[in-house]
């Protein structure tokens, strides 16, 4: 769950073989052992026939595209706030801070999340508020497409509790993803190319903070996973866009909670010198949810290796520790 530092030359890449899921199959059984297998394996798995049609999706990286067009001056009208709603800049984000050593991740972002009034009492939570939105008159209709793809990524339902032996409803209870944290990120990385050995990359070796990540991505190849994030060397394998697919992976906290019998895998992003778009969307369980060990994931051999943490406490330390810190950005707005 943390950064590896990496010395010597890179080794070989080659392309991962990882599961996929099809949502359409009427048998449950076999679905949902192909998920417990990517899960066991790697946390790496494709979802396809996800119910989210290729138009939309078309639609809503074509409207991605527009924002990244802008002018900087105009994407900093909308910079990212404290609750992590709105732009992030070039090198906002350091991922891999033992390799990353001179600059941040070669990519810019916008952040989407559930939406919650000001006069709420419930946006006084971490990652809790209202969005924010370029003007209509700037990019018309934008705001509109990406509040219906946020809508629509947050009814995906996989199999997961099934993968862990729990009842099929047990992560849709109120207490758990009642009121979730789910967030839209939409991402650019700049037509770069990246050097391994000088710290440069599109994204830092990471393992994703949370629950569970949905990813589509356009057809530039990018994403690398690391299966074990303590070989020496690391060995990166390259996860091929799928059109029409979900690439879906497990986060740190489904590895906490599952006592890490369930994987959240390193994978960074690297740039080949084209521009490449990608669309993350992260579901988080509510803010006030306790990551405890699960029932059946823990015997009398293999106890609890874990504390109980707050979700809210949990996600708020992990951005802060990734993030720039938002008076960087006070010359630009002066």
């Amino acid at each position: 769950m943390e950064s590896q530092k990496q010395s010597g030359p890179e080794p070989p890449i080659k392309v991962s073989t990882i599961n996929c899921i099809d949502l359409s199959n009427p048998d449950i059984g076999e679905s949902v052992a192909l998920l417990k297998q990517a899960c066991l394996d790697c946390g790496f798995f494709y979802v396809v026939n996800h119910g989210i049609s290729q138009e939309f999706m078309d639609e809503v990286f074509a409207q991605s595209k527009k924002f990244f067009y802008l002018p900087l001056n105009e994407k900093l009208k909308v910079l990212r706030n404290e609750k992590h709603r709105g732009y992030t800049p070039m090198f906002d984000e350091v991922l891999d801070p033992d390799n990353q050593v001179h600059v941040g991740d070669y990519k810019e972002g916008y952040y989407i999340g559930v939406d919650v009034p000001e006069n709420d009492p419930e946006s006084e939570k971490p990652f809790n508020g209202p969005n924010v939105w370029p003007a209509d008159g700037v990019l018309p209709g934008w705001r509109q497409t990406m509040e219906k793809f946020h809508h629509e990524a947050l009814q995906f339902q996989g199999s997961i509790a099934l993968a862990l032996d729990l009842e099929v409803d047990f992560f849709d209870k109120p207490e758990v993803l009642g009121k979730p944290i789910a967030t839209l990120r939409l991402l650019h990385y700049e037509d770069q190319f990246s050097d391994p050995a000088k710290g440069i990359y599109g994204a830092g070796a990471h393992s994703d903070f949370g629950f569970i990540t949905l990813l589509a991505t356009d057809d530039v190849m990018g994403l690398q996973i690391c299966k074990d994030k303590d070989a020496k060397p690391q060995i990166w394998e390259y996860v091929t866009p799928i059109k029409g697919a979900f690439i879906v992976n497990l986060g740190d906290m489904l590895e906490r909670w599952s006592n890490c019998m369930f994987k959240s895998t390193l994978h960074r992003v690297l740039g080949n010198g084209q521009d490449r778009y990608s669309i993350a969307f992260f579901v988080e369980p509510n803010h006030d949810c306790l990551v405890e060990c699960l029932p059946t994931c823990k015997t009398e051999k293999s106890p609890p290796k874990f504390p109980q943490i707050r979700c809210s406490t949990y996600l708020s330390q992990r951005y802060k520790d990734t993030h720039a810190n938002l008076s960087v950005y006070d010359k630009h707005q002066a």
